[in-house]
């Protein structure tokens, strides 16, 4: 079911993805052509609050025209762990630190042309934020929601794949409160 590589020439490098086409060779003998997306890894927090309360995160996104609900997330920095950039989106983003954190595993998101991989994690932050890091073309606003509130987000107005991912592993693992 592999798919060998004949080819491959890099199209594109920008700040934080590659373009690359392949040509490939089926497993049944037939060529074919690759589009595929080269971006670095990433994490996705779905954090609470002491009081019970979940933290999201409200940001414009330019690749579909709105702002969007998401969980707090960010690119990886060279050498950097997930947890190490769980800790620092979650503080550069909303100001608040994190007391606990655990691992959810991790998701590609569109398998089918990018090859990024996002960490998933569920944390526990600090009841008073600090100040935000956030980067310079950024424009982020923290959203806290009770679990009755989230959970009408993620019925249908939370389109963001890795959102719904970090909700629906946090879940299963028993650590949204749900019963």
């Amino acid at each position: 079911m592999e798919e060998k590589t004949l080819t491959s020439k890099w199209l594109y490098r920008g700040r934080i993805l590659r373009l690359e086409v392949q040509d490939v060779q089926l497993a049944n003998g037939r060529q074919a052509m690759r589009e595929i997306v080269r971006h670095g890894p990433a994490v996705a927090v779905l954090a609470r609050l002491p009081d019970g309360r979940f933290l999201f995160v409200r940001q414009f996104r330019k690749p579909v025209e709105q702002a969007l609900l998401e969980v707090v997330a960010g690119n990886r920095e060279a050498g950097e762990s997930a947890e190490d950039c769980a800790r620092r989106e979650m503080e550069e983003e909303t100001g608040h630190r994190v007391t606990r954190l655990q691992a959810l595993g991790f998701i590609y998101p569109s398998p089918g042309y990018v090859d990024e991989r996002i960490d998933l994690f569920f944390a526990e932050v600090e009841a008073e934020p600090g100040a935000t890091r956030q980067d310079e073309d950024e424009n982020v606003a923290s959203v806290r929601l009770t679990r009755a509130e989230a959970l009408a987000e993620l019925k249908g107005r939370v389109v963001d794949s890795k959102t719904l991912a970090a909700w629906l592993r946090s879940e299963l693992a028993g650590l949204c409160g749900g019963g």
